[in-house]
């Protein structure tokens, strides 16, 4: 019978690489990486207990039962006003899975402080219950989910009803919850208790300390906490290293950062990859531009997919350094979408290429790519660069015929100080008074890549002054508006 209990939590996936290998050697394109450091090294947490529980009767008609039983549980729990607790006394008693199904309920139910009790409940109606591994689930479970006072009130039973002696995962897991709400006294406390009791701290207790201190920025602490670990005969793992690359990398503390990286790759251990990502994100914050080349270059290698954020920043920076046909590869190095266009168009728009924007825009009618505001603005800007008003004028009328791209304030914008250069508008303007557009609420759809290349034109700057006081007094705008509020001001400042 196929087992229909569902897991709370999932398995950790086995290893990417060999921990002998200098560098990674293979990665799945996947843009939400993790790190093994993350978790812990021991086995992870399931509420799946039907293999270590199985149902009394091997009989098919009993395993039939057992299962509809326990899929009835949490439509049960859903009825108004249904309580848990009141629950098992109708039933009389649950099976070990049938408990963990109520408390999955109780966890994506948010009622949290409801798991205790029922765990309590449970544990009475059998001598045998009582035990280290039903603490471990709760314990686990409870500081997972960042209840750590009902967490260490399990513990203080385990103790002081039950004389049981926790385990190195249930003291690790309090520690590392009072770590990641940054209450180290309390970390320390346990620590503490957990060697009076005879239980051993491990690396991974120390790792769960230094990622609580590099959240809480508390970067001396992180230094200090390496050498109690080692004075106390634990030894920097791969995950320890990885895990003070990040760390360092976060609190931009870029020669210590390195110091972790190269002590890393000498010791041939594994090279994460959300470290290396993290150490690029580093380099981009404070813009150093080779390193940050060089740490790119490896991720592309690795066939590592990087978030919207990270391209974006990235691509900032090239743009400061006037880069812009890093722009084109940073484009092509991403997945298809509006922001890889955007780089690749403005790329050619920047070094004022027509032959590479004409080229670009064959591609996406090739690949049936429709025009968004952001790539119909980067072209009326590079026709605005070259001085071809013809080619504006050409392209507003075809971006009017397009029924599917939207202009927005940028598009107004540019039209507007061509005029003030010698571009004739006025065709465009009255074509927008006849259709409504000008009567539309203002949007902004443009990228702010863009604006970061271009900078804004005179017609934006004004504008933002006087949304910002229309944001105040929440009044709506329309084109028709800003444009009559910014010849007004002009008109002003040449009298």
């Amino acid at each position: 019978m196929e087992n229909l209990t569902a897991q709370l939590l999932h398995k950790l996936p086995p290893p990417l690489w060999n921990s002998n290998t200098r560098f990674l050697t293979s990665f799945t394109c996947n843009p939400n990486l993790i790190s093994t450091s993350s978790f812990p090294r021991s086995l992870p947490l399931s509420l799946d207990c039907s293999a270590e529980d199985p149902p009394q009767s091997t009989s098919l008609l009993s395993d039939i039962h057992h299962h509809r039983f326990l899929n009835s549980l949490p439509r049960r729990l859903s009825h108004p006003g249904s309580c848990p607790l009141r629950l098992l006394q109708e039933d009389g008693d649950w099976s070990k899975d049938q408990l963990f199904a109520v408390i999955r309920f109780l966890r994506h139910s948010s009622k949290l402080h409801e798991i205790l009790p029922v765990f309590d409940a449970w544990k009475k109606l059998g001598p045998s219950r009582i035990n280290e591994a039903n603490y471990e689930k709760i314990i686990r479970l409870l500081c997972a989910e960042r209840s750590i006072n009902e967490a260490v009130q399990a513990l203080q039973a385990m103790i002081d009803d039950h004389e049981i002696n926790p385990s190195l995962e249930i003291y690790n897991s309090i520690i590392h919850g009072y770590a990641n709400d940054g209450k180290f006294e309390e970390a320390m406390l346990y620590l503490n208790q957990m060697k009076d009791n005879g239980v051993l701290p491990e690396t991974e207790t120390y790792d769960g300390l230094i990622e609580g201190y590099g959240k809480w920025q508390m970067y001396d602490e992180i230094v200090l906490c390496v050498k109690r670990m080692e004075a106390e005969g634990c030894v920097r793992d791969h995950v320890t290293y990885n895990l003070l690359v990040r760390e360092f990398a976060r609190g931009g503390l870029l020669k210590r950062m390195e110091r972790m990286y190269q002590s890393l790759m000498s010791r041939k251990m594994t090279l994460e990859p959300v470290t290396l990502v993290s150490m690029l994100e580093a380099y981009a914050e404070f813009g150093v531009l080779e390193k940050m080349e060089e740490t790119y270059d490896k991720i592309l290698r690795f066939g590592i997919c990087l978030d919207e954020g990270l391209v974006r920043r990235l691509a900032s920076v090239y743009i400061d350094n006037l880069m812009f046909s890093r722009l084109d590869d940073l484009g092509r190095g991403i997945r298809r979408s509006d922001l890889a266009w955007c780089l690749r168009g403005l790329c050619h728009a920047c070094l004022v290429s027509r032959k590479g924007l004409d080229y670009l825009v064959k591609e996406m009618e090739e690949a049936r790519v429709p025009w968004s505001t952001t790539f119909a603005n980067i072209v009326l800007l590079a026709y605005s660069k070259m001085g071809d008003f013809k080619s504006v004028e050409l392209l507003l009328f075809e971006l009017q015929r397009r029924r599917g791209v939207k202009l927005d304030l940028v598009t107004v914008g540019i039209v507007f100080d061509l005029s003030e250069a010698g571009f004739d508008g006025t065709a465009v303007f009255m074509r927008w008074k006849k259709n409504g557009f000008l009567d539309k609420p203002v949007e902004m759809k443009t990228d702010p890549l863009v604006h970061a290349a271009f900078g804004e034109g005179q017609f934006l700057r004004t504008c933002k002054e006087v949304m910002k006081q229309s944001l105040k007094e929440s009044k709506s705008l329309t084109y028709q508006y800003l444009l009559e509020v910014v010849v007004k001001n002009n008109k002003k400042t040449e009298t």
